[in-house]
């Protein structure tokens, strides 16, 4: 329940109108919901803001769709579903009509929610390349649905890093910045080094055999000299856009 519902229970116990049984059962029932497979976390948007999201990798079509309607009954929020499949789209939309699905960024989701956004304060989302797109989008598109106002950097890897000083007006204009890079991960340490706000680096599997699927992107951006520069999972864009949300929207 959100906070009006969770007031007007409140008024109508003070009142008497109902008892101490029932608004234990309803306050209990009312903080997740057992659907078998899953045990859904309706109480997140309250104590975070932003209901739970799915992530689907491991679940099947059914269960994801099924886990999606219960969110989407639960809330006026939007509703995201990371790392999802056009089989996965396809079930969920058989079960709420309004759902979306971006290819690129690999999420389904729900827009619904109106709050108005801050478009002085912007999240920059760069990439050192084209590859990194998909997770650039992942953390773009999760935290525009947090409600952030984000704008798109591609291709401006260190191998010519005259393409990224030539946008340094969006470095200096940007709230919060996300460095999605593979192979070496060098970007993220030059962005650092040229930006005064946070930088969240994001290293991508792309590359070849010695890169390690990320491994080596990994350690490098967590030896950034560069002070200011938060590391996250490798691939994990929805973390990025998460952390940067979060940032954001602190005053």
């Amino acid at each position: 329940m959100n906070n009006i519902e969770l007031l007007d229970l409140l008024h109508a116990y003070k009142q008497g109108n109902i008892n101490d049984a029932t608004i234990m059962k309803k306050i209990q029932n009312d903080s997740f919901d057992d659907i078998g497979f899953a045990k859904v976390d309706h109480s997140r948007a309250n104590r975070q803001d932003f209901p739970e999201v799915i992530y689907c990798t491991g679940k099947t079509n059914q269960q994801i769709a099924e886990i999606f309607l219960n969110l989407f009954n639960h809330s006026q929020k939007n509703i995201i579903a990371s790392r999802a499949t056009k089989e996965n789209y396809e079930a969920v939309l058989k079960l709420v009509p309004t759902a979306l699905y971006d290819e690129a960024a690999r999420i389904i989701y729900v827009q619904r929610d109106n709050t108005p956004v801050d478009d002085k304060r912007f999240i920059l989302v760069l990439t050192a390349g084209t590859s990194d797109i998909p997770v650039a989008k992942e953390a773009g598109l999760t935290a525009q649905l947090m409600n952030n106002k984000v704008e798109y950097c591609f291709d401006v890897g260190v191998a010519g890093i005259h393409r990224l000083l030539a946008r340094k007006d969006l470095i200096d204009k940007a709230n919060v910045i996300i460095v999605a890079a593979g192979m070496e991960g060098a970007l993220a340490s030059v962005v650092g080094g040229l930006a005064n706000k946070p930088v969240i680096a994001v290293p991508t599997s792309v590359g070849y055999g010695a890169s390690f699927g990320g491994l080596s992107a990994l350690l490098a951006m967590l030896n950034s000299c560069a002070a200011g520069v938060a590391v996250m999972n490798i691939d994990n864009g929805f973390g990025a856009g998460r952390l940067a949300s979060m940032i954001n929207h602190m005053r």
